[in-house]
């Protein structure tokens, strides 16, 4: 276990949140067999990708629900854990979109489904039906979040002052996830654009809301929530910058992708606009060459690498990271919020802005 998901467990009662998931889908499984038989495989595909994964967004909606006050209640951590389901939406749904091979170690699920297609020798088009039937598995697990929510047991007083912010939550992911293919198609952005990917795909729903969903179950008031916001804004930016370092330069044993992934899809990060920015003209050109070619060979991710690090960007990117973590870190030290929960946030910003996958 990474020193990330080591502190997720300790912190966040992660046993908690992985028995109330498989609770959940238990629960939810003769519902869907009791339709067809035929839909086994998609259960199976879920559990498989809900079996990894550090919990960072229920771990920091139960700090937010913790930090306003919020007792130690299991209620709570099933109302967190629903975030898994929808972060499966969004994964099953960005791997179809960027076209990925693997996700967390294991195949994708369209991948997965598309194998299981062909494995079969089915007459129609194996890879059609893996991207079809993913969508629809991704479409589920976004309804489903939603309803695992609703039935956490918590008073309807308390879901319903959270479903303002799961709403808007939902909204800024898919708005992100548009703006992140329009950077990758048009391809012109630069530091700034890849910064407002950043904000929306990644640091308001990954740390941001859900330090605000589980504050606003508890009733915190408006102070409360900028203090979340002044915390966890600018530590997801750091965390997302994090990835995107380890997307290029990460330990396939730690990230669970191959080596070099986000380069062959062409992820427009803010470590590829800082390189393109600080690159002279002739390396920019070789960026822009092999960037986003799905056959790149080692050697084409080394050339790219070497970029990377000779203009700076690297450097730069890194310097970003501590900026950033140093900002969060400030704000956590005059937040209103309880001392165990501010202690938990410092150990979870240290550990997601430090890790190695």
């Amino acid at each position: 276990m990474d020193t990330l998901a080591f502190v997720i467990s300790v912190r966040s009662g992660g046993t908690d949140v992985d028995e109330a998931l498989k609770t959940f889908i238990d629960r939810q499984r003769p519902i869907l067999l009791g339709i067809a038989d035929e839909l086994e495989p998609l259960v199976a595909a879920l559990e498989a990708l809900l079996a990894g994964g550090k919990r960072l967004r229920p771990a920091f909606c139960y700090w937010g629900w913790r930090g306003a006050g919020g007792a130690d209640d299991q209620a709570a951590k099933i109302a967190a854990a629903s975030l898994e389901l929808l972060q499966a939406s969004a994964l099953i749904h960005d791997d179809v979109m960027d076209g990925s091979d693997t996700r967390r170690g294991r195949p994708s699920v369209h991948r997965r489904l598309q194998t299981m297609a062909s494995d079969h020798r089915w007459p129609g088009a194996a890879g059609p039906f893996g991207t079809g039937a993913a969508i629809l598995l991704g479409d589920l697990c976004l309804a489903w979040s939603a309803e695992m929510y609703d039935r956490s047991g918590l008073p309807e007083a308390a879901l319903q002052r959270g479903r303002p912010v799961y709403d808007l939550m939902r909204t800024e992911v898919m708005a992100g996830q548009y703006l992140d293919l329009l950077e990758q198609t048009r391809g012109a952005g630069g530091v700034e654009a890849a910064l407002r990917v950043v904000e929306y795909k990644s640091a308001k729903y990954t740390i941001e809301r859900p330090l605000h969903l589980g504050a606003a179950l508890a009733g915190a008031g408006e102070p409360v929530m900028a203090a979340l916001s002044a915390y966890g804004l600018p530590l997801g930016i750091a965390f997302q910058l994090r990835d995107d370092v380890l997307g290029v330069f990460g330990d396939p044993a730690e990230t669970g992708k191959p080596a070099g992934d986000d380069l062959r899809e062409g992820k427009r990060t803010v470590l590829i606009a800082l390189a393109l920015e600080l690159a002279t003209p002739a390396q920019a050109r070789t960026v822009r060459r092999l960037l986003g070619d799905p056959g790149l060979t080692q050697t084409g991710i080394t050339d790219l690498r070497e970029i990377i690090v000779g203009s700076g960007a690297l450097d730069s990117c890194e310097r970003m990271i501590g900026s950033y973590t140093e900002q969060a870190g400030k704000a956590l030290l005059d937040a209103p919020l309880t001392l165990e929960s501010r202690t938990a946030l410092a150990e979870l910003a240290d550990a997601a802005t430090r890790r190695r996958g």
